[in-house]
């Protein structure tokens, strides 16, 4: 078996759901690896910190929302092959949170039907994520 130098990388997503059943989507903003591509809210695990921990923390610095362990349900993961790291992202389900999303960290927010992901611009390892949250939803 060969051996892969990439650094691994854990990131924690989440895919916030409104009362229409629709999930918020993030813009990444200029001068960011993948500028100008949609993501589900997230970001990367602190040393010590749960994945559950990491996104109460990322939902409420990048979006200004609170939510709870409770209400953030693994639906499933991501595992993809960048260039210089491998990403390891597990995606959460959240329909109870606290708060308006507002772009903190981002270019643009914008609530879509999971079925209309299918044509936003994504990071690869976003993609395969949007087959099981439209099953879901």
């Amino acid at each position: 078996m060969a051996q892969d130098d990439r650094r691994l990388l854990l990131v924690a997503a989440c895919a916030l759901v409104d009362a229409d059943g629709r999930v918020l989507i993030a813009q990444r903003p200029p001068g960011k690896a993948m500028a100008g591509l949609w993501e589900f809210p997230g970001g990367k695990l602190e040393p010590g910190e749960s994945p559950e921990d990491a996104l109460i923390r990322e939902l409420d610095e990048e979006l200004g929302v609170t939510t709870r362990a409770a209400c953030l349900a693994p639906l499933t993961f991501a595992s993809h092959a960048y260039d210089d790291f491998h990403l390891l992202m597990p995606l959460f389900v959240c329909r109870r949170f606290w708060g308006v999303p507002e772009a903190r960290e981002h270019s643009a927010l914008k609530w879509v039907r999971p079925r209309d992901l299918r044509g936003v611009a994504m990071p690869p390892a976003d993609e395969p994520l949007i087959a099981t949250l439209t099953d879901l939803l």
